[in-house]
C-alpha cells in the first residue's frame, strides 16, 4: 500500500514473449502500441517530460541529490528536457488527479492502482517501449504481473516491493524477559508477548495502525495471516465477513480490553506509530522492514534496538501481504515521451542494479547521506540481477542484518499475497472505522460492524 514502501526472494529471469520490434524500421525509430499521439518513435527528437515526486524543500539533501540526478540524466540525454513537480501519490486524492488530467508524465503510485486503471485505459501500454530501452529483461516476472493485463501487455514499471512482517523493540523484549532473537511467529505468541511486555515494562506491548487507510490495510494483513481474504478473486464482492477477519478483530479486542496490553493510544498513522515505536513506547507493530530507515534516521532509534520478524500466522503458514510502488506514465504521453520517461526510470531506478560502478557509488552516496545499505528487502528485479547487486555492495552494508533474521527466513517460506485487486484503497478506508471502534468502544459488536461494512464495500465494488 504505502511508501509508496520494500524487500528478496522471487523467481527466475523474465521471459516475456511477443516483444519483438518490427524489423526494417529506421535507426532510432520504431512503431509502438502505446497511448498518446500517433506515429513512430524518434529517440533523437527533442522531447520534454515532467517527473513527479520531487523532494520538498524541507529535505535539502534529498532535493540536492534529485537535482543532481536530473542534471546528470539530461547531460547523458541532451534531447530530453526534464521538468519536475512535487506531485506524489496520496490515496485520498489520486483518482481526482487522474480524472482532472493533472498528473506529470511519470510518477510513483501504489500497487493497488493498476488493477482498476488498466481496464479503464488510464495507463498506456508500454510493452514495446520497455524492450526498446532494454529494461524488460531485468524485471522480476512475478512482480511484473501487477502491471500486466490478461494478454501479458505491460502498463507500468514496478520499482519498490515490500512484504509485511512484525517490527519489535529488542530492548523491550530483553527488559520483559523475552529472547530478542526469537520474535513471535504465531498470533497466540503475539498476545502472550504483548501482555508480558506491558506487565514488565509498562509500555504498549503491541500497537495497531488505524487511520489514513492503514487500519484496513493492516486488518487485511492479519486476515491473510489467518487464512482469509477481503475480496473475491474477481474483485466483485467482499469476503471478509467470515471467521478469519472476525478472529483478527477479536484478538485486537482481547488485547485491548482484556489484557490491557495495547497502551492508551489507538489512532495511529504510519509515521506516528513509527515515532512512538522508535521512542520505546511500543513493543511490537506490524511493519515492513523499511520501518528501520525512518525509525533510526528520522526518529533516533538505536540500531541495536530494532528487530524484524515474520508476519505471525494462525493455523498456517498462509502468507503475508505484499505491495509496493511502481512508476506510472501518463496516458496522455506521446510515444516519444513514453520512451523518454522510461529512459529516466531506468537511469533513476535501475542503473545501480546493473552496473557495478553505479551500485558502489550509490552505496557510498547512501552512507554519506547517513542512509542504510543492506537492509533486507524484496526485489523488483530478477533474482540473478539482485544477487549480483548485493554482492557488489557487501563491503558497504551498515545495517544489523542478523536482527532481521526472522523476516529474512520468511521470504522463502511465506507466500506473498497481493493487496485487494479492486478499489483496494477504498476498501481499506471503509475498514479503518471497524478497527478504530473495536479498539475504542468496549461494547463494539464485531459481527454488526463487519456486516454493515461489507454492504458498503459490496456497493462500491459493484460500480
Amino acid at each position: 500500500m504505502t511508501s509508496v514502501s520494500r524487500w528478496a526472494r522471487y523467481g527466475t529471469a523474465l521471459g516475456v514473449t511477443g516483444l519483438m520490434l518490427v524489423a526494417g524500421c529506421a535507426k532510432g525509430t520504431t512503431p509502438s502500441s502505446s497511448g498518446g499521439a500517433g506515429g513512430g518513435i524518434d529517440q533523437n527528437a527533442p522531447v520534454t517530460i515532467t517527473i513527479g515526486d520531487r523532494p520538498t524543500p524541507d529535505k535539502p539533501n534529498d532535493l540536492k541529490a534529485f537535482n543532481q540526478k536530473v542534471k546528470d540524466f539530461t547531460a547523458k540525454n541532451p534531447n530530453i528536457t526534464v521538468k519536475s513537480t512535487e506531485t506524489s501519490w496520496q490515496a485520498q486524492t489520486f483518482q481526482a488527479q487522474v480524472a482532472g488530467g493533472t498528473l506529470p508524465t511519470v510518477m510513483n503510485i501504489s500497487f493497488t492502482e493498476p488493477a482498476n486503471m488498466i481496464p479503464n485505459k488510464q495507463l498506456p501500454d508500454i510493452t514495446d517501449e520497455l524492450k526498446l530501452v532494454d529494461l524488460t529483461k531485468d524485471l522480476n516476472p512475478n512482480v511484473l504481473k501487477i502491471v500486466q493485463d490478461a494478454n501479458g501487455r505491460i502498463y507500468g514499471v514496478p520499482i519498490d516491493v515490500f512484504s509485511v512482517g512484525i517490527a519489535y523493540n529488542r530492548k523491550l523484549f530483553t527488559e520483559a524477559g523475552l529472547d530478542p532473537d526469537k520474535p513471535p511467529t504465531t498470533w497466540d505468541e503475539v498476545r502472550q508477548y504483548a501482555k508480558q511486555i506491558h506487565d514488565k515494562t509498562g509500555k504498549a506491548g503491541y500497537s495497531q495502525l488505524t487511520t489514513n487507510n492503514t487500519g484496513g490495510w493492516m486488518l487485511t494483513t492479519m486476515t491473510y495471516s489467518m487464512g482469509g481474504t477481503v475480496e473475491s478473486a474477481d474483485g466483485k464482492k467482499s469476503t471478509f465477513n467470515d471467521a478469519p477477519t472476525k478472529k483478527a478483530l477479536q484478538l485486537l479486542k482481547d488485547m485491548r480490553w482484556t489484557d490491557n496490553s495495547m497502551g492508551s493510544r489507538f489512532l495511529y498513522n504510519q509515521e506516528e506509530v513509527r515515532q512512538d515505536f522508535a521512542a520505546g513506547k511500543i513493543g511490537m507493530v506490524l511493519q515492513a522492514p523499511d520501518a528501520y530507515d525512518m525509525s533510526v534516521k528520522q526518529f533516533g532509534m538505536k540500531p541495536a534496538d530494532f528487530g524484524e520478524g515474520a508476519l505471525p500466522q494462525d493455523g498456517g503458514p498462509y502468507g503475508t501481504l505484499t505491495g509496493g510502488s511502481l512508476k506510472m506514465i501518463s496516458p496522455k504521453a506521446t510515444k516519444n515521451e513514453v520512451v523518454a520517461a522510461l529512459k529516466w526510470i531506468k537511469f533513476d531506478q535501475f542503473d545501480k542494479y546493473t552496473t557495478e560502478s553505479v551500485a558502489v557509488q550509490d552505496a557510498k552516496n547512501t552512507i554519506a547521506d547517513k542512509g542504510f545499505v543492506g537492509r533486507p528487502s524484496i526485489s523488483p528485479l530478477s533474482q540473478a540481477t539482485f544477487d549480483q547487486f548485493n554482492k557488489w555492495r557487501e563491503p558497504y552494508v551498515n545495517v544489523p542484518v542478523k536482527q532481521f533474521q526472522g523476516y529474512t527466513d520468511s521470504t522463502t517460506s511465506l507466500k506473498l499475497l497481493p493487496e485487494p485487486s479492486n478499489k483496494g484503497q477504498e476498501v481499506y478506508s471503509l475498514l479503518d472505522p471497524v478497527v478504530q471502534q473495536v479498539l475504542t468502544k468496549k461494547d463494539a459488536d464485531i459481527d454488526k460492524l463487519l456486516s454493515d461494512t461489507a454492504s458498503k464495500i459490496d456497493a462500491r465494488l459493484a460500480r
